[in-house]
């Protein structure tokens, strides 16, 4: 590390103003950051500095969703050879998926990284660090045969439409990854939806076995086949077919783990999403009018990607609700709409992403009241205090 160290040094200054290379700065400072924490110091005020950067935290979560990722692998292979009857070791099963699922994720950061590095050359800023987790998770929430360029088409329309234009890497409103999955949802609903999508080769039909269908449970309660839905066990563990990423509730909770010791992931948002998601479920199971919401409660939240979304998405501290008491009500809503939307809704399976979207619009109104109602009751403190 200390020679990779000086010849970052050594090279530095062509990077710098004046140097034969400034105009590539930004993505020098970049790597660099990426490499080597920053040396910088406060000179003025009261700032403290510290080892956990936006990129060490962003590391921290791209780590969080490594067991999601390795489990999606592996989920890919098996329901593929479960599709066309082979049979196969851990090994193959993990290596087919590898080989469907790598090169989503290349083209995923390949395609956001250069736009984030052009943008950031074209306005002479430092380059977005929020890609590191947004280039993991779009590939995670999408069907593992969606072609590679309609991948690459979500990427740019993410990065360009639902960040860059507000202002970059904390400025956006809607969370990027979701904004591509959406994009796609709507653009290509073909690649995104229904039975035939969620293993590979299912779309083209050649060598699938009779009567294998490929519908994930969500869709199976959707069309009245509650019977029909896997074990719970299956659910929980992720034996089943769905988002690349999103189907392993043990794997998502690896991640919550990690992301809650580390203190990046906020428990409270984690929590009342679950909570909300909960409350509505019995809600359903109290009316009860046809079999999809007879589905049990505590069910819903294994099924699909709740948890995923719960977990990875809900949380994210740019869009999401930031007040203490404002993030309760936020998490709590995205729960309660997305059991909602999926039951209510059979057109929206999935509500979670909707759900999402929809609170990461209304989190600034949240925060404004709750900080609003904060104010108010000091001012009645401090008037009874006066009188």
């Amino acid at each position: 590390m200390k020679a990779l160290r000086r010849f970052l040094d050594n090279i530095k200054p062509h990077f710098e103003k004046g140097g034969k290379f400034e105009k590539l700065q930004s993505t020098f400072e970049a790597f660099e950051t990426f490499l080597f924490v920053p040396d910088q110091v406060t000179t003025q005020g009261s700032h403290i500095r510290d080892n956990i950067d936006m990129k060490r935290t962003m590391a921290l979560v791209v780590i969080s969703l490594i067991p999601a990722l390795l489990f999606g692998m592996w989920n890919v292979g098996y329901q593929h050879y479960l599709a066309t009857g082979q049979e196969g070791s851990t090994i193959e099963l993990f290596l087919e998926g590898l080989k469907l699922v790598l090169p989503i994720v290349i083209v995923s950061y390949v395609t956001g990284l250069a736009i984030e590095f052009a943008f950031a050359q074209i306005r002479g800023h430092e380059v977005n660090e929020g890609f590191l987790v947004t280039g993991m998770l779009i590939p995670l929430v999408l069907p593992v045969d969606v072609p590679l360029w309609m991948v690459a088409v979500a990427t740019a329309f993410a990065v360009i439409i639902g960040k860059e234009v507000f202002g970059g890497t904390g400025m956006n409103i809607l969370n990027p990854a979701l904004t591509a999955r959406a994009f796609l949802f709507f653009a290509y609903p073909a690649y995104m939806s229904g039975n035939q999508v969620w293993t590979h080769g299912l779309m083209e039909g050649e060598g699938i076995v009779d009567g294998f269908s490929g519908a994930t449970p969500l869709s199976m309660a959707a069309e009245g086949n509650v019977d029909n839905i896997p074990a719970v066990s299956d659910m929980f563990f992720g034996f089943i077919p769905g988002s690349i990423g999103a189907t392993s509730v043990v794997a998502v909770l690896i991640g919550a783990f990690i992301l809650l010791f580390t203190g990046v992931g906020s428990w409270r948002i984690m929590l009342s999403t679950f909570a909300g998601g909960l409350v509505m479920g019995f809600l359903l199971n109290a009316f009860a009018v046809n079999p999809f919401m007879e589905i049990p409660a505590w069910q819903h939240l294994a099924m699909g990607g709740f948890a995923f979304g719960a977990v990875f998405m809900a949380t994210d501290p740019v869009t999401a609700a930031r007040t203490r008491k404002g993030k309760y009500i936020y998490g709590f809503l995205i729960g309660l709409l997305a059991i909602l939307i999926r039951v209510v809704n059979p057109a929206y399976p999935e509500g979670i992403m909707l759900a999402i979207l929809l609170m990461n619009v209304f989190a600034p109104l949240i925060d404004h009241y709750v900080v609003e109602s904060n104010i108010n009751k000091r001012l009645k403190r401090a008037e009874a205090q006066a009188a």
